[in-house]
């Protein structure tokens, strides 16, 4: 019984020591988020004020708008941050609202699915080193620390531009 007592006040006194991935945020609010496909930079913004900038790493195939799914691009347009998942396997993320209507029919046109299951994320829990460039699917991705910022920052419902 007192082994069974020192283990679990172990356990309390380890969790205690462990940084939370879940952070707090104070600051002024993010109305939007710009991402540059060709610079590889995303910048929240408030207003047209730039709060953070990060570098990216984009789908691996970076170059053009995702049409159908498998394509290994990032879209490119105006989405909205429409979910979170705080029990990703890339850390935590957030979800682009992709694909939106015209992305359906332009798929559907071409007798494909578009895909979807866009997210910004942080590393693949799986890989403790990503050494590799745009290595997602079509994600956009930053470091497991940077995505904890912003996951903390970015409210559903905040427009994201994604340009070329």
């Amino acid at each position: 019984m007192r082994f069974v007592a020192l283990l679990m006040a172990a356990g309390i006194a380890l969790s205690a020591c462990s940084p939370s991935k879940f952070k707090k945020y104070n600051g002024p609010q993010v109305t939007q988020i710009l991402v540059d496909k060709s610079d590889r930079k995303m910048w929240l913004l408030h207003g047209t004020q730039a709060l953070v900038q990060f570098d990216v790493d984009l789908g691996f195939a970076p170059d053009g708008h995702k049409e159908v799914e498998g394509d290994g691009k990032t879209p490119e347009g105006v989405y909205f941050i429409d979910r979170r998942n705080p029990n990703s396997a890339f850390h935590l993320s957030i979800g682009i609202s992709y694909p939106n209507e015209q992305d359906r029919a332009k798929a559907a046109a071409m007798g494909e699915s578009p895909g979807g299951d866009i997210f910004i994320h942080g590393g693949p829990v799986l890989f403790k080193d990503r050494n590799k460039a745009d290595w997602t699917a079509g994600c956009i991705s930053v470091t497991n620390k940077e995505m904890e910022r912003i996951y903390a920052m970015v409210k559903d419902g905040t427009p994201i531009y994604i340009r070329k």
